[in-house]
């Protein structure tokens, strides 16, 4: 139990909606049909560039504390494919130098893609909706997550339903910073028009990103254990003393460890 709670923000993958690798990676491929046709080369091909160049984005940005954004890939990816030569480990992209590869509507129409597929093959957890809609009559709500593509979570959400539930959905490739950074937290509290500190609990699976950073304003913070093994969502570096308010197996225990509904307590 939790007192003079206000809102609660939920972080998006593995936490709502669990990400094991196969839909993952079949977003990727229905995107790498579509570069395909864009390039002529094999959709394999297309997703062996891809994959490298998320990976250099994860060495590149994350460390920074900004997010991985998918524009800047489907752009560096284009380039690629299309005869530039991607720079060495200890290099970066000139992203003026590449501009000539690729137009601003064929990252569009990719991204847009992108989305499609993403909404088609992942699929919505069917308690998760009932839940927020129960949650939405006493707290404020918002998603609160890491995420190279806000468009996807926007209409996944929309897809779902669930946004009539949400005050907000804050995205880190809108806000340019990735849990833990504090800007992002900051962003939310200010969509959900709540004082940042411990009013607000953030939910999410991640303790490096989501226990580290919303403790570090002041929020209370709860950890979900369960996740697919298999995610290929990145997870941040985090210390080994850090100790969430509250601990879960799923989301979906949530109620019952703020005493809303009998159910399986949080442990």
């Amino acid at each position: 139990m939790i007192d003079g709670l206000e809102a609660i923000t939920f972080d998006f993958g593995n936490t709502l909606v669990p990400f094991p690798l196969g839909p993952m990676a079949a977003v990727v491929e229905v995107t790498a049909v579509r570069m395909s046709e864009l390039t002529g080369l094999q959709p394999n091909e297309v997703v062996r560039v891809w994959s490298e160049e998320r990976l250099r984005q994860f060495y590149e940005d994350v460390p920074e504390g900004r997010e991985a954004d998918m524009d800047v890939r489907v752009g560096r990816v284009l380039a690629r494919l299309r005869g530039c030569e991607a720079p060495p480990r200890s290099g970066r992209w000139d992203g003026a130098r590449i501009a000539s590869y690729f137009s601003p509507s064929e990252v569009e129409a990719i991204l847009d893609t992108y989305a499609h597929a993403f909404v088609r093959i992942t699929p919505v957890p069917q308690m998760i909706g009932p839940m927020l809609e129960r949650l939405a009559g006493s707290y404020r709500l918002a998603i609160l997550s890491n995420w190279p593509l806000a468009l996807a979570v926007d209409r996944f959400v929309e897809s779902a339903g669930w946004r009539r539930h949400l005050a907000a959905v804050v995205v880190s490739q809108r806000v340019g910073v990735i849990k833990p950074g504090a800007a992002i937290f900051q962003a939310a509290a200010r969509e959900l028009g709540i004082a940042s500190g411990p009013a607000i609990l953030h939910v999410g699976d991640d303790p490096g990103a989501d226990v580290v950073g919303a403790q570090a304003l002041g929020w209370r913070a709860a950890l979900v254990r369960v996740k697919p093994e298999d995610s290929s969502l990145p997870v941040a570096p985090a210390p080994t003393d850090v100790v969430p308010d509250l601990e879960m197996d799923t989301v979906l225990d949530l109620e019952a460890a703020l005493g809303l509904e009998s159910g399986r307590a949080a442990r």
